[in-house]
């Protein structure tokens, strides 16, 4: 008899590592860096992410700095390009640039206007959506880009924080709910 295959969910339990009060007191940061480390766990999250949106998009949008781990890994895997959207200050071309709030401060992000053409279908990934502020922020650059999001993928939700409201209109697959 074989036994059931691991859920995503029992995955990213298994393979992540829970850092309490971090980054500051009384938030307990679920780093995923083991499950990047992890062979199988890096390639199961990655074809997990991008399978709602097989066939409709034409590039990856990475965020800073996971997202960019993410970004890769699954433009190397559909044979797609990847771009890169960067804190502010870290890219030397011409940008578009969107300000946001964050659910401890505030940011901006920037997108080089000539990365993408416009009407080019998109698929942003990031790690983590908690507020919805730097994936919105990412959303926007898109739009300003003349992009089409295709779609938005995440590997956790941080339910309680209500980001996914801030994004209506937008299609958001999460791997797993916190």
């Amino acid at each position: 008899m074989n036994p059931e295959p691991e859920t995503i969910n029992d995955l990213l339990d298994r393979l992540s590592e829970i850092v309490p009060d971090y980054p500051s007191a009384g938030i307990s940061f679920k780093d995923l860096t083991p499950v990047f480390a992890d062979p199988q766990g890096l390639r199961r999250i990655v074809d997990e992410i991008i399978a709602p949106f097989a066939g409709q998009f034409d590039v990856i949008a990475g965020l800073e700095a996971r997202g960019f781990v993410l970004a890769a890994a699954a433009a190397y895997a559909t044979g797609t390009g990847m771009i890169t959207i960067r804190k502010a200050g870290k890219l030397p071309r011409a940008v578009h640039r969107d300000d946001y709030t964050l659910e401890y401060g505030t940011g901006t992000l920037e997108l080089h206007r000539d990365d993408i053409a416009p009407g080019t279908r998109v698929l942003i990934l990031d790690d983590v959506l908690a507020t919805g502020g730097t994936v919105g922020s990412a959303a926007r650059l898109l739009g300003m880009a003349g992009a089409h999001v295709a779609g938005i993928g995440v590997v956790l939700e941080l339910q309680e924080l209500g980001g996914r409201e801030k994004l209506e209109g937008l299609e958001v697959h999460s791997l797993q709910l916190v």
